[in-house]
């Protein structure tokens, strides 16, 4: 999997950023006695000892705890492992292991306002870019239907950024479906009023194509300006790209407007 695309999905939950590792998967071993806590132990538990361990550096403590805590059906714990399986991160990466995870998180819902939510849109999306992609040597083939239907599940009922971008180049594209500028418009612009400098650049870019010159080349340089080291490289080329295109008094009324425009609060 790849691990820049989906480390951006990563929800808090609980409060806590759960960046859940591992060292070299080895045998079991029995939990320190003084913790009070064994595999007999609650599901939850387990997951904040799994948690606990994880952050003081025992990290083969926290595999056990978090695998005990997923057998007792506790569903952050399933996530955990699951990203450990996706990113290879302490154990053997397999991404059909992880895809299975992720489908029985998926598969299993969530009530609303449930504190598992972050969990089941975060496996949703996981899902999604599976069945984009496809998992080579396994059954789990390309599906860029199913793909854009879990990206507008996670995009609509919960409102995640990521998800809006994902749908929004799916339509863009034609993947999975038609192609829908005017959709991805407004896919584009949830997801940058929802903080996605990547939205704010390629929203930039389509009315830069659409013949709004000025405007978009300011999108694309404010996001260029707030956006993250991974993004960096395809926001720069694509705004360079638009740059050398525009006019000479394009240019510097867009420079003019992208230093008024911030994410989540620059008018539409």
């Amino acid at each position: 999997m790849r691990a820049g695309e989906l480390k951006s999905l990563r929800v808090a939950v609980l409060g806590m950023s759960l960046a859940v590792g591992a060292t070299a998967a080895g045998p079991a071993r029995a939990f320190d006695p003084g913790a009070g806590v064994t595999k007999e132990s609650g599901p939850f538990a387990l997951f904040k000892f799994g948690f606990s361990a994880y952050k003081s550096g025992r990290k083969d403590e926290a595999v056990e705890a978090y695998r005990y805590a997923a057998e007792k059906g506790h569903t952050g714990s399933r996530w955990a492992l699951a990203n450990m399986y996706a990113y290879g991160d302490g154990v053997a990466e397999n991404d059909l292991e992880a895809f299975k995870i992720y489908s029985e998180i998926a598969q299993q819902g969530v009530e609303p306002g449930s504190e598992d939510t972050g969990y089941f849109v975060n496996a949703l999306i996981s899902l999604a870019g599976y069945y984009r992609r496809g998992i080579p040597d396994t059954p789990v083939r390309s599906d860029l239907s199913q793909a854009r239907q879990l990206y507008f599940q996670a995009a609509s009922t919960f409102g995640v950024a990521e998800a809006q971008f994902q749908l929004a180049r799916m339509l863009l594209s034609g993947e999975g479906g038609s192609v829908n500028v005017q959709q991805a418009k407004k896919w584009l612009n949830r997801a940058r009023k929802n903080g996605h400098a990547g939205a704010m650049g390629v929203f930039g870019n389509v009315i830069f194509q659409e013949g709004q010159t000025a405007r978009g080349l300011a999108y694309m340089t404010a996001a260029l300006g707030q956006c993250s080291p991974k993004d960096r490289p395809w926001l720069q080329a694509m705004q360079e790209q638009a740059f050398s295109l525009a006019t000479e008094d394009d240019r510097r009324v867009a420079i003019t407007m992208s230093q008024n425009m911030h994410l989540q609060n620059d008018d539409d």
